[in-house]
């Protein structure tokens, strides 16, 4: 199926792997011209060069709102433009109440949430200009089921939703989609990191689907709310989970 949107100009966030690399790789198969970007060049260049074709690498810590901005900038001055916006950070440490610190909040809701903000500042007026724009984020699962041991992720990730929420109401007219991809238990880095090699196997016992996510399948889920005809699909937070959400709603 065509997506329509071959020759858009997309900024993926820490996308050198992971689940950033699967939605500029997926993105990248569908013909639009992807840039992302990386803390550390020698990464974000083999990244590029997997992508193929015109990907841009950029170095960027998107940590900070600024550096956030600063991506997004870079990108518009490579590419010629950002139609396509996702933003997507790495998760704060995992810790619960009691081993969380006041000021971790305020680090995590840079991390998690301001910094995506910084973002959307500095893509979505020009989209708004030239009647066409897609924001896709990256957020967890976990927004909607809390997970006990990672209090800062729940917490920041779950006001950027509510920003998104909002933001998408107020754009829509102008040919806008604000939407959020909620990823279950994926194969990344980050989630061997939590579970230790030898524990990251056992995890798919706990999905319905038996399996952990693939960061391609979940790439091309946000290339389809990236695409034409998800034109009419706005303030929406998908999970994409393998059935884990136990929720109705």
């Amino acid at each position: 199926m065509d997506l329509g949107i071959t020759g858009r100009k997309a900024a993926v966030a820490a996308a050198s792997e992971g689940l950033g690399f699967g939605v500029a790789h997926a993105l990248a198969a569908e013909g639009v011209r992807v840039a992302i970007c990386g803390r550390r060049a020698e990464e974000v260049d083999a990244a590029a060069a997997r992508l193929g074709g015109d990907a841009v690498a950029l170095v960027a810590d998107v940590s900070t709102p600024d550096g956030a901005a600063e991506f997004v900038r870079a990108a518009r001055g490579a590419l010629g433009g950002v139609d396509i916006l996702v933003p997507n950070a790495g998760g704060p440490p995992a810790g619960d109440f009691a081993s969380t610190t006041v000021d971790q909040y305020l680090e995590a809701f840079e991390l998690n949430c301001h910094s995506a903000i910084a973002m959307c500042y500095e893509a979505v007026p020009a989209m708004r200009e030239q009647g066409w724009g897609r924001v896709v984020a990256i957020t967890s699962m976990y927004v909607r089921q809390p997970a006990a041991h990672l209090i800062l992720s729940n917490t920041a990730r779950a006001g950027l939703t509510g920003f998104l929420k909002t933001l998408a109401r107020e754009v829509a007219r102008d040919g806008v989609t604000v939407n959020s991809v909620l990823p279950g238990l994926h194969r990344t880095r980050r989630l061997i990191s939590l579970s230790g090699d030898a524990g990251v196997e056992s995890l798919a016992a706990g999905i319905p689907a038996n399996v952990l996510g693939d960061p391609s399948d979940f790439g091309r889920v946000v290339a389809f709310l990236c695409s034409e005809h998800a034109r009419f699909v706005t303030g929406t937070a998908t999970p994409v989970d393998g059935g884990a959400y136990g929720g109705l709603l």
